[in-house]
């Protein structure tokens, strides 16, 4: 593949990324690491770190986007700043965790452990499992743990997280607008955290592919970077035309696909 098709590659991948995340309300993650597995295999990249790299670079990815996204809700107010200081510290430590958890393991086994997780998604939105609204915030340990928790598991799978934390949000009381708004706060330490982690560990790999810094393809990084952000506002125009349930079960569809060709792969 010559490197203008590779770079136009990753400019429809941000694209497609940036309308999926706008069109079903979530982080871009879930749609950059698959297809950065892919777009990584057509290059040939080695597959023992084809994995590492596709959850490295889609953290990266997100400092960009989760800052924008976490400026626009702290500008509306809907960023409770007790609650994100509070899970603060377990996400950036979890974050490490998590990354040093994911560099121990072989390419094959995070690669299913995230169909796995995306498969759980997957029932999760079929089946509409949401929980129940809570009355007040645990304490300081309960948010510590869960903060670890949520930081862990979305740097082991290059996510934001918003999975874990709107609803753990939901049962400390929040309003869905302070969930989300928190949430996407939560989600940019755990990418900062996460992609600088992923750097450290990866540095110097023998299988590491030109333009990348330990665990993070920086082609791959900016042409996804510069047609995400744009194109996330026409995928949340189309989410306002589409009937909500058809969009839940699309996209719970097309995380069942991809978490099975992750288990079977």
């Amino acid at each position: 593949m010559t490197a203008v098709t590779i770079i136009v590659g990753y400019l429809v991948l941000g694209a497609a990324a940036g309308t999926m995340a706008g069109l079903f309300g979530v982080g871009g993650g879930l749609i950059i690491v698959p297809a950065l597995v892919f777009a990584f295999g057509l290059q040939n990249i080695a597959p023992e770190i084809t994995m590492h790299l596709a959850v490295g670079t889609s953290l990266a990815t997100i400092v960009v986007t989760g800052a924008s996204s976490a400026l626009g809700h702290f500008r509306k107010g809907s960023v409770h700043r007790p609650w994100f200081m509070a899970l603060l510290p377990g996400l950036m430590l979890g974050a490490i965790g998590g990354v040093f958890i994911a560099d121990n393991l072989s390419g094959t086994v995070l690669g299913t452990l995230f169909g796995i997780f995306v498969l759980l998604l997957a029932a999760k939105m079929v089946l509409g499992l949401n929980p129940k609204p809570g009355v007040g915030l645990p304490g300081k340990a309960a948010m510590t743990v869960a903060g670890g928790v949520v930081g862990a598991i979305s740097a082991l799978f290059g996510i934001g997280g918003g999975a874990m934390t709107v609803p753990w949000l939901s049962r400390c009381g929040a309003s869905m607008t302070q969930a989300v708004g928190t949430s996407a706060a939560c989600g940019l330490p755990i990418a900062v955290v996460g992609a600088v982690t992923f750097i450290v560990v990866g540095w110097g790999h023998p299988l590491l592919p030109p333009w990348a810094t330990g665990f993070v393809m920086w082609p791959a990084f900016l042409g996804i970077v510069l047609t995400s952000v744009p194109f996330a506002r026409v995928g949340v125009k189309l989410a306002h035309v589409l009937p909500a349930q058809v969009l839940r079960y699309s996209f719970a569809a097309l995380l069942g696909v991809v978490g099975l060709r992750f288990i079977l792969a």
